[in-house]
């Protein structure tokens, strides 16, 4: 499958989820404690280094933006599908949400103070990742942190129907210890890595991985 063909895809796949897709996890982070803790720790990161813009890539329909938000980051976000960001801006007017690629960023060199990709690497090949690290790479400025959260194990698992509709979906999961040698050869230091057991009703451990970009290339 062609790197045009996936994205297709997933386009196509969650503009037909966006609405149900929202319905059912607004709120979910309200029983996800490990995943408040991550982003916990990523906000205070980027709100020492002196703060700045920071991009939830891959945004879905908002929740995980205005959650930023209300940590005190200067959040917004982007992502594929046109029809989640018409749900994001609908049920988040006060932020800014853009439709985009990850794999081509339209934000300047440098841009950032943060950047967060919240499971939204789930549907990328694994021989793909090492472009969209050298783009999150170059969007972040220097001393900029990247979060990511993701599936952890090693597998790609065919999905057809979700959140009530019928998809086209490949869903990959990656060894922590793969995702992490890919961010260093993209340029990041990996600063923290937890991966914990699966929760009802997901069928694999997650992981989640803190990285940043050196204050000077190396």
């Amino acid at each position: 499958m062609t790197e045009t063909s996936h994205l297709q895809l997933t386009k196509a796949s969650y503009d037909t989820v966006a609405e149900d897709y929202d319905r059912l996890l607004r709120n979910v982070l309200d029983g996800k404690p490990f995943d408040r803790a991550m982003l916990g720790v990523f906000a205070e990161r980027v709100l020492a280094g002196g703060g700045g813009p920071v991009g939830d890539l891959g945004c879905g329909p908002g929740r995980v933006t205005t959650y930023l938000d209300r940590l005190g980051l200067d959040a917004f976000g982007i992502d594929l599908s046109p029809r989640m960001v018409a749900v994001a801006r609908r049920a988040y007017p006060g932020l800014r949400f853009e439709v985009g690629s990850m794999t081509g960023l339209d934000l300047a060199d440098g841009s950032l103070a943060g950047a967060l990709a919240w499971y939204s690497t789930v549907h990328t090949p694994p021989h793909e990742l090492p472009v969209l690290f050298a783009e999150f790479h170059r969007v972040l400025a220097p001393g900029g942190h990247l979060l990511l959260a993701f599936k952890a194990g090693d597998e790609r698992v065919r999905l057809e129907h979700a959140y009530g509709h019928d998809v086209s979906l490949d869903v990959y999961r990656f060894p922590p210890e793969r995702v992490s040698e890919l961010l260093g050869r993209a340029g990041f230091d990996e600063v923290a890595r937890l991966v914990r057991a699966a929760e009802e009703p997901e069928k694999t451990p997650q992981g989640y991985l803190l990285a940043r970009k050196p204050l000077t290339c190396r």
